[in-house]
């Protein structure tokens, strides 16, 4: 799945693909939410871990859960 993350003061954003669904990626989110001066983390599908501080978070854009068909296998 992939996540896109706002970084305050940051003109580009981060883009994470992760094999979380979009239920642990929130609960991750709100965990750091709920702790002062939390730090969201997230590990992506490589094993790499993206740390952010709450108080530097602008957005995070959940993807969709569903994977998209790769190729030029259209339906006629």
């Amino acid at each position: 799945m992939e996540i896109k993350i706002g970084v305050r003061s940051v003109h580009r954003e981060l883009v994470v693909e992760t094999d979380l669904t979009a239920e642990q990626v929130e609960e991750e989110l709100g965990k750091a939410l709920a702790a002062d001066r939390g730090i969201f983390s997230l590990t992506d599908s490589k094993g790499r871990r993206v740390l952010v501080p709450i108080t530097s978070l602008g957005f995070v854009e959940i993807g969709e859960e569903e994977a998209r068909p790769v190729g030029f296998g259209g339906t006629l």
